[in-house]
Protein backbone atom coordinates (compact mmCIF):
# COMPACT_ATOMS: atom_id res chain seq x y z
CA UNK A 1 0.00 0.00 0.00
CA UNK A 2 2.34 2.63 0.73
CA UNK A 3 4.45 1.83 -2.31
CA UNK A 4 2.22 2.41 -4.38
CA UNK A 5 0.69 5.22 -2.12
CA UNK A 6 4.40 6.99 -2.75
CA UNK A 7 4.21 6.10 -6.44
CA UNK A 8 0.82 8.25 -7.06
CA UNK A 9 1.82 10.94 -4.68
CA UNK A 10 4.70 11.73 -6.86
CA UNK A 11 2.96 11.23 -9.93
CA UNK A 12 0.32 13.35 -8.85
CA UNK A 13 2.33 16.05 -7.38
CA UNK A 14 4.06 16.57 -10.92
CA UNK A 15 1.23 16.73 -13.14
CA UNK A 16 -0.55 19.54 -10.25
CA UNK A 17 2.70 21.31 -10.92
CA UNK A 18 2.99 20.70 -14.49
CA UNK A 19 -0.64 22.00 -15.37
CA UNK A 20 -0.54 24.38 -12.90
CA UNK A 21 2.49 25.64 -15.32
CA UNK A 22 0.64 25.52 -18.31
CA UNK A 23 -2.98 25.06 -17.45
CA UNK A 24 -3.34 22.14 -19.50
CA UNK A 25 -6.07 19.93 -18.22
CA UNK A 26 -7.47 17.00 -19.44
CA UNK A 27 -10.94 17.99 -18.24
CA UNK A 28 -12.31 21.01 -16.71
CA UNK A 29 -12.94 19.43 -13.23
CA UNK A 30 -9.67 17.02 -13.72
CA UNK A 31 -7.26 19.48 -11.56
CA UNK A 32 -9.49 18.83 -8.72
CA UNK A 33 -9.41 15.75 -9.07
CA UNK A 34 -5.09 15.25 -9.01
CA UNK A 35 -5.80 17.12 -6.00
CA UNK A 36 -7.96 14.90 -4.39
CA UNK A 37 -5.38 11.86 -5.32
CA UNK A 38 -2.83 13.23 -3.98
CA UNK A 39 -4.75 13.80 -0.61
CA UNK A 40 -5.59 10.19 -0.72
CA UNK A 41 -1.81 9.28 -1.55
CA UNK A 42 -0.44 11.45 1.35
CA UNK A 43 -3.48 10.16 3.81
CA UNK A 44 -2.28 6.27 2.42
CA UNK A 45 0.97 6.97 3.29
CA UNK A 46 0.14 8.27 6.88
CA UNK A 47 -1.81 5.63 7.38
CA UNK A 48 0.20 2.35 6.41
CA UNK A 49 3.62 4.37 8.25
CA UNK A 50 1.23 4.39 11.33
CA UNK A 51 0.36 0.61 10.96
CA UNK A 52 3.92 -0.15 10.49
CA UNK A 53 4.93 2.24 13.72
CA UNK A 54 2.29 0.11 15.37
CA UNK A 55 2.98 -3.53 14.37
CA UNK A 56 7.66 -2.21 15.46
CA UNK A 57 7.42 -0.36 18.24
CA UNK A 58 4.27 -2.47 20.29
CA UNK A 59 1.78 -0.36 20.12
CA UNK A 60 2.00 2.87 21.99
CA UNK A 61 1.42 5.44 19.34
CA UNK A 62 -2.36 7.39 19.48
CA UNK A 63 -2.24 7.43 15.33
CA UNK A 64 -1.07 4.06 15.19
CA UNK A 65 -3.39 2.78 17.14
CA UNK A 66 -6.69 4.50 15.49
CA UNK A 67 -4.88 3.35 11.68
CA UNK A 68 -5.05 0.08 12.99
CA UNK A 69 -8.91 -0.58 13.33
CA UNK A 70 -10.98 -1.25 10.54
CA UNK A 71 -12.78 1.87 10.05
CA UNK A 72 -9.88 3.35 8.85
CA UNK A 73 -9.17 0.85 6.76
CA UNK A 74 -12.39 1.04 5.41
CA UNK A 75 -12.44 4.44 4.97
CA UNK A 76 -9.31 4.09 2.86
CA UNK A 77 -10.71 1.92 0.95
CA UNK A 78 -13.36 3.50 -0.02
CA UNK A 79 -11.68 7.24 -0.81
CA UNK A 80 -9.77 4.83 -3.44
CA UNK A 81 -12.47 3.39 -5.08
CA UNK A 82 -14.67 6.90 -5.36
CA UNK A 83 -11.48 8.95 -6.52
CA UNK A 84 -10.24 5.97 -9.09
CA UNK A 85 -14.24 5.84 -10.39
CA UNK A 86 -14.32 9.68 -10.56
CA UNK A 87 -11.27 9.73 -12.35
CA UNK A 88 -12.60 6.85 -15.02
CA UNK A 89 -15.28 9.08 -15.33
CA UNK A 90 -14.35 12.17 -16.28
CA UNK A 91 -11.12 11.01 -18.34
CA UNK A 92 -11.32 12.01 -22.04
CA UNK A 93 -10.01 9.42 -23.56
CA UNK A 94 -7.46 6.71 -22.83
CA UNK A 95 -6.13 5.43 -26.25
CA UNK A 96 -2.92 6.78 -26.26
CA UNK A 97 -0.90 4.17 -28.24
CA UNK A 98 0.20 5.82 -30.95
CA UNK A 99 1.76 8.65 -28.47
CA UNK A 100 5.31 8.92 -27.12
CA UNK A 101 6.12 6.88 -23.88
CA UNK A 102 6.15 9.68 -21.57
CA UNK A 103 3.08 12.13 -22.66
CA UNK A 104 0.31 13.54 -20.82
CA UNK A 105 -2.20 11.08 -22.26
CA UNK A 106 -0.21 8.40 -20.23
CA UNK A 107 0.45 9.76 -17.41
CA UNK A 108 -3.12 10.41 -16.52
CA UNK A 109 -3.94 6.53 -17.32
CA UNK A 110 -1.07 5.72 -14.68
CA UNK A 111 -2.82 7.89 -12.09
CA UNK A 112 -5.93 5.83 -12.91
CA UNK A 113 -4.23 2.69 -13.06
CA UNK A 114 -2.52 3.17 -9.78
CA UNK A 115 -5.76 4.54 -8.02
CA UNK A 116 -7.61 1.42 -9.24
CA UNK A 117 -4.41 -0.95 -7.89
CA UNK A 118 -4.32 0.92 -4.38
CA UNK A 119 -8.43 0.20 -4.14
CA UNK A 120 -7.41 -3.24 -4.72
CA UNK A 121 -4.93 -3.87 -1.97
CA UNK A 122 -7.43 -1.85 0.20
CA UNK A 123 -9.96 -4.17 -0.51
CA UNK A 124 -7.71 -7.18 0.17
CA UNK A 125 -6.44 -6.15 2.86
CA UNK A 126 -9.60 -5.23 4.59
CA UNK A 127 -10.91 -9.04 3.66
CA UNK A 128 -7.77 -9.91 4.62
CA UNK A 129 -8.05 -8.65 8.44
CA UNK A 130 -11.57 -9.02 8.78
CA UNK A 131 -11.34 -13.01 7.79
CA UNK A 132 -8.49 -12.44 10.79
CA UNK A 133 -10.75 -11.21 13.16
CA UNK A 134 -13.42 -13.68 12.10
CA UNK A 135 -10.79 -16.78 12.73
CA UNK A 136 -9.35 -14.59 16.05
CA UNK A 137 -12.64 -14.47 17.64
CA UNK A 138 -13.79 -18.18 17.49
CA UNK A 139 -10.57 -19.52 18.37
CA UNK A 140 -9.52 -17.32 21.39
CA UNK A 141 -8.52 -18.88 24.24
CA UNK A 142 -9.37 -17.07 28.21
CA UNK A 143 -6.47 -15.15 28.83
CA UNK A 144 -5.17 -15.45 25.88
CA UNK A 145 -4.60 -11.48 24.18
CA UNK A 146 -3.82 -11.98 20.10
CA UNK A 147 -3.05 -9.03 18.06
CA UNK A 148 -2.08 -8.54 14.12
CA UNK A 149 1.20 -8.62 15.33
CA UNK A 150 1.47 -11.88 16.09
CA UNK A 151 1.67 -12.33 12.02
CA UNK A 152 4.30 -9.43 11.10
Amino acid sequence: MTLTAMTELGLTAFLISAGSQSYTWASPGYYSLLILTCFMAAWTIVFAGAYVVWALDGGIHLLANVASSVIWLLLTSVLWGSGAGLMYSSRVSSSCHKSASITRCRQLVTVEALGWAEFGVCCITLGATLLWLRQGISKRKPGYARDSRTFV
